[in-house]
């Protein structure tokens, strides 16, 4: 254990250096340089964490010195951490402004009553164009705009979009869906929809299920309007998906009470003047950020039964493997925290 101890202690000194070379800031520089050079120390002097087996309530002073290591290691990862996510937001700034400089400068940015319609596209040149051909021209008196924001992808959904004459915003680099439906959401604002719908691009929602969603914001009976699988009908029902997302559901209206059924869906329709008070910040997994600040801001929040159909075009977009799930489950603590 003494040998692991200096080994660890020696590494983590060794990359504080590194890191600071790289342009760390001297809080995490410290963080790392300290948990790094008290590992070694009690790995070599053992005797000097006695005080901290009584705090710890342990016998032995190596496991105490040791467990006082890992916590300052703790404390520089979440340092290191935040660090990286404030980056993270200053690039996805950068992107959406690039993205939104290039709009279409004769496109309306004033109609009344509108409602937008904001679909992220990562690669889905062979199921847009049939997602926005089923789209109505109204619902529920709001005239439907599409709004597609291109995540960096790498094949003709953009020319596709661009062919059926509707907006179309793209990412010069992949940011993941939560930064697509930020940019999307910004484009909507700005010009000026009454109500901001979220659907996918990969023909899953069905078009003709907007109604459901619109009309309670419409005739004022909620802010935010949730479609739900588990109250319609899901066609991949069964399995460890399934339980995955009735698992984080639960989680989610834990901490937040939000009183939904499905919050991995992201067939939605908001308010727009209520989305605006929204602080979203996270990248990719936008379902629950999006749940819980509804919930936050003490917004009515409504479920109407969905049809949620197996994708027939094109691969999922999901992290693989325990990607997906665990950056699920940091995206509600975060949020929670935040």
């Amino acid at each position: 254990m003494r040998i692991a101890g200096l080994v660890i202690g020696l590494v983590a000194f060794v990359w504080a250096l590194v890191r600071r070379s790289r342009g760390a800031s001297r809080g995490e520089t410290l963080a790392w340089a300290a948990a790094g050079a008290l590992l070694g120390m009690l790995a070599l002097a053992p005797g000097l964490a006695t005080p901290l087996r009584d705090v710890f309530g342990v016998k032995s002073s190596l496991t105490a010195g040791l467990m006082i290591g890992v916590i300052v290691l703790l404390f520089a990862a979440i340092v290191e951490r935040a660090r990286r996510k404030d980056l993270e937001m200053k690039l996805g700034d950068l992107v959406r402004t690039l993205a939104l400089s290039d709009l279409d400068a004769g496109r309306s940015t004033s109609t009344s009553s509108r409602l937008a319609v904001v679909i992220p596209a990562y690669n889905e040149e062979d199921a847009i164009a049939g997602v926005l051909a089923d789209l109505p021209r109204e619902v529920a008196g709001l005239d439907v705009d599409p709004i597609v924001v291109v995540d960096g992808g790498t094949d003709d959904t953009a020319a596709v979009v661009r062919r059926s004459d509707h907006t179309v915003v793209c990412h010069p680099v992949n940011r993941g869906q939560g930064d697509a439906l930020r940019t999307g959401f910004a484009a909507a604002l700005r010009g000026g929809a009454e109500v901001v719908m979220t659907m996918d691009a990969d023909g899953q929602h069905r078009a003709d299920e907007i109604e459901k969603l619109v009309k309670p914001i419409v005739a004022d009976e909620a802010d935010f309007v949730q479609g739900s699988r588990f109250l319609g009908h899901y066609d991949d029902a069964g399995g460890s998906r399934e339980v995955g997302i009735r698992v984080f559901t639960r989680l989610i209206n834990l901490l937040s009470r939000a009183g939904i059924t499905d919050g991995t869906n992201g067939f939605r329709a908001i308010r727009s003047d209520r989305l605006a008070t929204f602080h979203l910040k996270e990248d990719q997994f936008s379902a629950p950020e999006l749940i819980m600040e509804a919930a936050r801001h003490g917004l009515r929040i409504k479920e109407v039964p969905v049809h949620v159909r197996t994708r027939t075009h094109g691969v999922s977009k999901k992290p693989l493997r325990l990607a997906y799930p665990t950056g699920f489950l940091r995206t509600i603590v975060e949020v929670w925290l935040r």
